[in-house]
């Protein structure tokens, strides 16, 4: 029988240097969300990837490049945590430019670290610079961690990817599988872009609806590199509350909307569409099976 391997791949690179554009295609598709463990409870879990002789679970650091302020200083912590846990690092960077500050600050904060995993420096859009600049490309990113392992490749082209990936499986360790093949991560932005749409609806409704509300993604779509969808509804209890929420004319339903819309594009550092709906559920805090859809219950 085939050796099975399985293992967490930390993916580190500062934004937009193609990490989404790298997931989606491993992925081809986002399913439903994982528990994650739970110490990797605030991590970003971009997904998890099974094939019949391997299993990747993809992590991100997202407290690796600036701090994003809305989620403070654990992320940093966190960050590392996530490159110390790894089974192998693939560290993306954009081969158009030379390396920035912040690929420097990656750098420096990798060579600082005892006992780095296996490091995967995977340059990416090569193809995009002439054949003789890239050479030299390439070793002024070499030069920022002399012992990673280099490699080019396109993320949106596709070339260079599925070595990538064959490369990526035989550097993680034997063993079992760590997730069902069914359960493949959504993003972990989800679960931030509940509570940032329930923060504004309670923070624009101020006293009169209280915790009655609950948020419930339908939809989140990365529609490109730069801007994703997300439709989202919004639960309370009666009749009554769901014209509160909505407003006259939908004023108040679209004042919750460019707020949230707002915190949200913060967060993710791109476009977001947002659409809201509001519906009643009647009673459904003391409904289990609403509890547990609205995600305040774990699922076993």
């Amino acid at each position: 029988s085939m050796t099975y391997h399985s293992g967490f791949v930390t993916v580190i690179g500062r934004p937009n240097v193609g990490k989404s554009t790298l997931m989606n295609a491993f992925l081809k598709q986002k399913v439903a969300a994982v528990s994650p463990r739970p110490q990797t409870t605030r991590r970003k879990q971009l997904g998890i990837l099974t094939e019949p002789d391997g299993q990747i679970i993809f992590i991100d650091t997202p407290g690796i490049h600036k701090p994003i302020s809305k989620l403070g200083e654990f992320m940093n912590s966190d960050a590392y945590d996530a490159v110390l846990d790894a089974d192998v690092l693939l560290w993306l960077v954009d081969g158009t430019d030379h390396p920035t500050e912040e690929d420097w600050l990656i750098a420096s904060r990798l060579v600082s670290i005892h006992n780095l995993p296996p490091t995967l420096l995977c340059v990416n859009k090569i193809d995009v610079i002439s054949s003789k600049d890239q050479t030299a490309r390439l070793k002024e990113y070499q030069d920022l961690l002399p012992n990673a392992i280099m490699r080019s490749l396109s993320a949106l082209r596709g070339a260079g990817r599925d070595d990538l990936l064959a490369e990526l499986f035989s550097m993680l360790p034997e063993g079992e599988a760590y997730y069902d093949e069914e359960q493949i991560t959504d993003l972990y932005e989800r679960d931030i872009a509940v509570d940032l749409i329930r923060e504004s609806a309670l923070m624009m409704l101020d006293e009169e609806i209280p915790h009655a509300m609950a948020v419930r993604i339908d939809e989140y779509k990365d529609r490109s590199e730069d801007m994703s969808y997300i439709a989202a509804t919004l639960f309370v209890e009666r009749e009554s509350q769901k014209g509160i929420v909505i407003g006259k004319a939908g004023d108040m339903i679209k004042k919750i909307g460019a707020y949230a819309r707002q915190q949200i594009e913060e967060l993710v550092g791109h476009k977001v569409y947002l659409e809201l709906r509001v519906k009643v559920s009647e009673n459904w805090r003391n409904d289990p099976n609403a509890l547990k859809r609205f995600g305040y219950i774990q699922q076993k």
